[in-house]
């Protein structure tokens, strides 16, 4: 990253906007200790400095001497610091304005602001840790749940780059023979025989294809498993959304067609983040009162519920069964399919004549049901309990790699070209030719660690971290 300069010192506030108990503000350069020594006064009388790796007890003073703060002070000198360099943090309480009074005399004493990703990004440039480990700190920050969290963990610990690294190994020692054998094709030297080069090259495009499965696997984690409530208008959709969420999201009304676009909302499932997503109520397009906004909303229901791992059909068991509702619970899958059997509460004959036919309509569709109150909440530990398993086939390995969206595009790349190298061989066309798909190959997989790097990718990937990172 061009824009950003080297060898000076940088400070910023490292803890999250807000209040708290403790914030902390970092500095990280050639002078990280000298400019937390200016502020700080121990509070052990002998003082000689900040000492590696101890946590120092003191206060902070301006440069009028008035105190801004009790805090604890901490050096970590290079290279053995997050960034490689040296580094100094002060401990402070964790108010705003204590904070940025803090900042603001290092800044007055010769520091500059870091900028976003600035402190991780010097850790990249002075070895500390790949690309790949870079952007599984932001993960880590960013983890909606503790399975997440470990995903993200499994990248920072290095194993995502021991992998590449391994494939790009053997897909170097494959270039390496195949140089030899066109830089000395009448020597007798140990050259690369096609059916191996074959072997090598398809056994890596098949390591690589394993690596893209972990990205879909790891999308319920990182995003949350889908789950879509759809279901006729005023089959109380809308209520049974606000009684999962805890809170009144989304707009109840008698009137039909209330819900004309989606609304999400993110629950959480025995540690399995869920989106959860209210839909526009079905209706036939020729009913009377539909207008073209509202034929979209049901055109993106539909959309909806083919994409997602659980649909949860809602119904109004009060009425009789309508015949959309048949042809919408007939074109689903039962695998993926909870119907709702809503305003349970209600009693009357009518309505349990229409709760019966509900039933017997579910069970020749072989669908599971639960009944429910979205009114009363009778009911919804039950559909929890029932909708669990149902997003089960979203859970990936806890333990799998799974690589991010930009390192997904990196390695479906390397694959492409490894799998074009294979037609290629198949064609009959020599190995000067074909290597030029491995060296490709071996580029895709470098930009993932970050071992090539081109600046755009730099920065697209430190400019979302926040300036203290």
């Amino acid at each position: 990253m061009a824009h950003m300069p080297q060898g000076d010192t940088i400070a910023a506030i490292a803890t999250a906007q807000g209040t708290g108990a403790v914030g902390i503000v970092r500095l990280s350069g050639p002078k990280a200790r000298d400019l937390a020594q200016s502020l700080f006064r121990s509070a052990r009388a002998g003082f000689a400095g900040l000492k590696p790796y101890r946590l120092h007890h003191g206060h902070l003073l301006d440069a009028s001497g008035r105190t801004l703060d009790e805090v604890l002070a901490a050096f970590m000198p290079g290279p053995r610091s997050f960034t490689g360099e040296d580094v100094a943090e002060l401990h402070c309480h964790g108010g705003p304005a204590v904070l940025r009074a803090v900042l603001d005399e290092l800044l007055a004493l010769g520091a500059r602001l870091a900028l976003p990703g600035e402190f991780s990004f010097r850790a990249f440039r002075n070895g500390r840790l790949d690309l790949a480990q870079a952007e599984a700190i932001a993960e880590t920050i960013a983890a909606p749940s503790r399975a997440a969290l470990h995903l993200a963990q499994m990248k920072l610990s290095g194993a995502l780059s021991a992998r590449i690294a391994a494939l790009r190994q053997g897909l170097e020692s494959l270039r390496a023979h195949m140089s030899l054998a066109v830089d000395f094709p009448d020597e007798e030297v140990d050259c690369l025989p096609p059916e191996r080069l074959r072997q090598g090259v398809v056994a890596a495009a098949e390591d690589l294809a394993e690596l893209l499965h972990g990205v879909e696997r790891a999308r319920a984690w990182r995003e949350g498993a889908l789950a879509v409530l759809a279901g006729r208008v005023n089959a109380g959709k809308s209520s049974l959304l606000n009684a999962l969420a805890g809170r009144n999201r989304a707009l109840v009304s008698a009137a039909p067609g209330t819900t004309r676009d989606y609304i999400e909302e993110h629950i959480e499932l025995s540690g399995l983040p869920v989106r959860l997503v209210d839909t526009a109520g079905l209706r036939a397009q020729d009913a009377g009162g539909i207008d073209p906004v509202e034929a979209a909303g049901q055109e993106l229901a539909r959309d909806f519920m083919g994409r997602a791992e659980a649909v949860l059909y809602v119904l109004d068991a009060s009425r009789q069964p309508h015949v959309e509702d048949r042809e919408a619970l007939g074109a689903l899958e039962p695998r993926r399919t909870l119907a709702v059997l809503n305003k349970c509460d209600l009693a009357g004959p009518e309505q349990k004549a229409a709760s019966a036919e509900h039933e017997a309509l579910l069970e020749a569709l072989g669908l599971e049901r639960v009944r429910v109150s979205a009114r009363t909440g009778q009911g919804l530990e039950t559909l929890c309990q029932r909708l669990r398993p149902l997003l089960a086939a979203a859970e990936p390995d806890p333990d799998a790699l799974a690589p991010n969206a930009r390192q997904a595009q990196a390695i479906a790349l390397a694959r492409q070209e490894l799998l074009a190298l294979a037609d290629d061989q198949d064609t009959g066309l020599p190995y000067d030719i074909l290597s030029v798909r491995l060296d490709a190959a071996c580029r895709h997989l470098a930009e993932l660690t970050g071992d090539i790097a081109p600046d755009e990718v730099l920065e697209a990937v430190f400019s979302r971290f926040c300036i203290g990172k």
